[in-house]
């Protein structure tokens, strides 16, 4: 995880300028795809991103939010991220 440490920042210094940003954690499973180089074929990530920002909106709709709040770390840096995208209610419901 510790080479995943400066993406969890970044992301998260990103997610926060463009959502109203409860909870945000990320695990790392690059490991899992060995014949990806990090630079050349980015992180795998998982994430957890909860906001208010969400409510009424379809999951299209906030993984584009999340999409866009990354901007170009989506084409670089980060190769795939699954993510669930959750209003502060349905985190609370799910824990």
């Amino acid at each position: 995880m510790t080479k995943s440490i400066p993406i969890k920042n970044t992301m998260e210094s990103k997610l926060k300028e463009a959502l109203d940003l409860h909870h945000f954690e990320v695990k790392d499973f690059t490991g899992r795809h060995l014949n990806h180089n990090l630079h050349d074929g980015g992180f795998h990530l998982e994430a957890v991103i909860v906001s208010e920002d969400f409510q009424n909106n379809s999951l299209v709709a906030r993984h584009k939010m999340v999409y866009q709040s990354l901007g170009d770390l989506m084409k670089h840096e980060i190769h795939a991220l699954s993510m669930k995208t959750l209003t502060i209610k349905e985190w609370e419901e799910s824990e």
